[in-house]
């Protein structure tokens, strides 16, 4: 039997920001991708010498790095752009979740769901989101909803780890287990065999709106996976209310005691949690998502971020339905942190490090291989930017790059698993136009529903 040939790809001539734990800038540097693998990063000279008969991509003397991770998001939300709902305003953020969200995941079906997730992958390529967390919400279609999403990621070529929110709030909960039981069985068996592009978590809506079997069953699954929980928590005041009231405990308290806490647990919002909460998140090592951009659009305050940090709770970064690129994101978590506290001072190193840093850690955790770094042995996730640095870039200046230069510039290449999905700001497989117009028809379908 003839042994099958090796896919590799060069990108090369640019300056190459590697990340991870040794962070280097290497100018006149290359990556060498081999299925869908880092295989060698360094100076270009050296790294050609391994790379005979790859696919070539010139960078272009631009800049060469990881690609961005969001994670958390929503991907079914791409239905409310410019919707308007038929009730009333909201005036506080449990309204609007009864008259936009909820609405509108009891309305969507399987068709719904392929282009709302197309629109939104398409738009991360556009921005070099290469990996997304996402939490699926689609109650009135919930059984082979997250095929159908998983349909749309690989079609795209976006890694994604999925997962469909939980909630009692339809008397839907079962069904929403066995959804979930199910994806993650499907997916950790083809992960087994080394198809490793999508993965999956146990999902909770918010704690809220799931009763105690239904969470206790979630949680125990999650442990038998070993998959983790992807849950809102304390996004408002009144998810905290809610809890305290009807089961005596507040969301986290509420969640330790279910067994729902650790390493693979993503807290995500964490806006109104206590000291203790965030004591048992770092004794846990249950991890936080901050989602500024949402926080700031539905008005429920500012997560103490800088001190879950402080106590030892890894913090990523998401967008949740508000979009997808991180680079927008990153820098509104730094002037909206920098604004709360009324100092200048804070929140620069860290906005870098929810993103570059934090991500990574996090998302690695899902997949067989790590992801936010060139580095041998990670997954060749890499994103090329338009970015020509004014003034020297080195490791004392690049998070001033990054943050003001890097993150407002535009995206030329995106490549997942050593695919070329966007070069030259040109989409590759994907026909955007077909696909928006596709949606918009869809969309009209929904709105009419809704």
């Amino acid at each position: 039997m003839a042994q099958k040939k090796s896919k590799s790809l060069l990108i090369t001539n640019g300056i190459v920001v590697t990340l991870g734990e040794n962070n280097k800038i290497i100018s006149d540097g290359a990556v060498l991708v081999v299925d869908g693998v880092i295989q060698a990063v360094g100076k270009a000279a050296a790294v050609k010498k391994q790379a005979r008969g790859a696919q070539v991509l010139d960078a272009g003397g631009k800049v060469i790095m990881p690609g961005f991770i969001n994670a958390h998001m929503h991907l079914y939300s791409t239905f409310c752009r410019g919707l308007s709902p038929k009730q009333p305003p909201a005036r506080n953020f449990v309204e609007v979740l009864e008259r936009l969200w909820w609405p509108l995941d009891n309305a969507l079906n399987g068709k719904d769901v392929l282009y709302s997730s197309l629109i939104p992958l398409i738009d991360c390529i556009k921005n070099g989101t290469t990996t997304i967390i996402d939490h699926h919400e689609s109650q009135s279609f919930q059984t082979g909803s997250l095929s159908v999403i998983e349909k749309a990621c690989r079609q795209a070529g976006v890694r994604s780890v999925l997962t469909l929110g939980i909630s009692d709030r339809y008397k839907k909960g079962e069904e929403g287990i066995a959804e979930n039981v199910q994806f993650l069985k499907k997916i950790q068996a083809k992960r087994k065999k080394g198809d490793d592009l999508v993965s999956a978590m146990m999902g909770l809506h918010a704690l809220f709106t799931v009763n105690n079997k239904s969470l206790k069953k979630s949680c125990d699954l999650a442990r038998e996976f070993d998959c983790g929980m992807h849950v809102h928590v304390a996004e408002d005041k009144a998810d905290q209310v809610a809890n305290k009231k009807q089961y005596g405990q507040s969301v986290i308290e509420r969640l330790h005691a279910a067994g729902g806490l650790g390493p693979k647990t993503l807290a995500i919002h964490c806006v109104h949690v206590s000291d203790k909460e965030i004591g048992l998140m770092a004794k846990t090592g249950t991890c936080a998502v901050h989602n500024p951009e949402s926080n700031m659009n539905n008005a429920v305050g500012v997560s103490p971020v800088m001190k879950m940090m402080e106590k030892g709770v890894l913090v990523g970064l998401g967008t949740d339905a508000m979009t997808t690129d991180m680079k927008a994101e990153v820098r509104v978590a730094n002037v909206f942190h920098k604004h709360a506290a009324q100092n200048s001072q804070v929140f620069f190193v860290e906005a870098c490090n929810l993103l570059m840093k934090n991500n990574a850690q996090i998302a690695s955790r899902f997949f067989n291989r790590p992801v936010g770094a060139l580095k041998k042995g990670c997954y060749g996730d890499v994103v090329v930017m338009d970015y020509e640095p004014p003034t020297p870039m080195n490791g004392n200046t690049f998070l001033g790059h990054y943050l003001f230069g890097i993150c407002a510039a535009r995206v030329d290449s995106t490549i997942v698993n050593g695919k070329v999905l966007m070069q030259g700001g040109q989409l590759k497989g994907l026909n955007e136009k077909k696909i928006c117009a596709e949606s918009r028809k869809q969309a009209a379908d929904f709105w009419k529903r809704f």
